[in-house]
């Protein structure tokens, strides 16, 4: 018998909307009988790749009544940082409101209509991606409705032991940088609705479907889960790792491509006055665990660096559980400024803000601070942030 990643016979870990809808279920007294709306996009499938939206809507349990529809849209077909429109779902008729247009919150109209409204998306582990944002913003609308939350839970890609970066402050909330987290964060999307509701006593009525078999020192191929693509950019599991190590550079400067743009993205770290091989051998010597650096150079067919010829490295995960993203990008950023002193451009406080919760990479950076000494400045707040986090955890 040929077993395909996904399979049921295959997968080692069994996802939230598989376990929510098997015969028997003690957890479908949630939406027996009911009208249920769904937040979902093309990640929100079950084990063998059937998206959730046709599985609730051909489910006679239920009443599959509205969807939502997050950035990128219900169907994935929308380009990052686009508005996405209200519709008619293609596939199964039903109608659906964007949550990522004039309103990020399930509008309270809309919410009249359901009995309960369930959350199915495929997050990659960054609070800079905004599904846990939608997640955010539906549990204050179903506080406020009084209507209970269901969150089909799913994996952390990159794991559930680890997490990096400096804490979001107040003055740089936005929708990449929703809840009081650093950059990673550790935890299924379950979890992280936990985590909000808690800490920031938003008083919903939260339920978590979880997943069944799922270990937090796992990264996604030892689910032996299909990867689905979460968002146009992110195809494969190889730029859900490297997600935030280059796209945190590219997104806090003016002059450094992330290889968006490229055949791939998300993979690639470069510039146009950059000496591939020089920094290939630099970073390399460095010894970041989890990672290795190929000299490469591309010219990107469209975006920001469209005909522009890069030159710098591709990123090869050779142990994701074993990778560290963001010390990976700080190292990155402090061997660049060392090889081509003042030549990064770095972009303003208000975007430096938005992604690291705080606006002084550029001049630590630049002071010649190493990536042990960055990290070592996020060590007390991140002690707060772990007891905080432990108390939502489910694994």
């Amino acid at each position: 018998m040929l077993l395909w990643p996904g399979s049921p016979l295959c997968a080692q870990v069994t996802l939230g909307i598989d376990v929510l809808l098997e015969p028997d279920s003690p957890h479908a007294r949630l939406i027996e009988g009911k009208r249920i709306g769904l937040i979902t996009n093309p990640s929100g499938v079950d084990a063998r790749l059937v998206p959730t939206a046709d599985r609730l809507a051909r489910d006679k349990r239920t009443r599959l009544v509205r969807l939502y529809g997050p950035e990128h849209g219900i169907r994935g077909d929308v380009a990052a940082g686009k508005v996405v429109g209200d519709e008619k779902d293609p596939v199964t008729g039903i109608p659906v409101t964007s949550l990522y247009g004039s309103t990020k919150r399930p509008p309270a109209e809309t919410l009249a209509e359901l009995d309960a409204l369930v959350f199915d998306i495929q997050d990659i582990g960054s609070r800079t991606y905004t599904y846990i944002s939608t997640l955010g913003e539906a549990l204050i609308a179903c506080a406020e409705a009084r209507k209970p939350l269901i969150v089909l839970d799913r994996p952390n890609p990159i794991g559930g032991l680890l997490f990096e970066g400096p804490l979001i402050a107040e003055p740089w909330k936005s929708f990449i940088g929703w809840g009081p987290m650093p950059v990673t964060h550790g935890m299924t999307a379950g979890e992280v609705a936990r985590f909000f509701n808690t800490e920031l006593k938003l008083g919903c009525e939260l339920h978590v479907v979880p997943m069944r078999g799922w270990k937090r020192a796992m990264v996604w191929e030892d689910t032996a889960l299909a990867w689905t693509q979460t968002s146009p950019h992110i195809p494969s599991t190889v730029q859900a790792y490297l997600y935030v190590t280059t796209g945190m550079i590219a997104s806090s400067t003016k002059n450094l491509s992330d290889g968006v743009g490229s055949t791939m993205p998300f993979e690639l770290f470069g510039a146009e006055f950059v000496d591939a091989n020089q920094l290939e051998r630099a970073l390399n010597q460095l010894g970041l665990p989890g990672v290795q650096f190929q000299a490469l150079a591309w010219k990107p067919f469209y975006g920001k660096f469209q005909d522009k010829p890069m030159r710098g490295v591709r990123l090869r995960v050779t142990d994701a559980r074993a990778y560290r993203p963001l010390r990976t990008a700080l190292a990155i950023l402090a061997c660049i400024e060392k090889l081509a002193p003042g030549k990064v451009e770095y972009a303003g406080e208000q975007v430096l803000g938005k992604h690291w919760g705080r606006t002084d990479l550029e001049s630590q950076v630049k002071s010649g601070r190493s990536w042990a000494q960055m990290e070592a400045e996020w060590a007390a707040p991140l002690e707060g942030f772990a007891k905080a986090r432990s108390r939502a955890l489910l694994y």
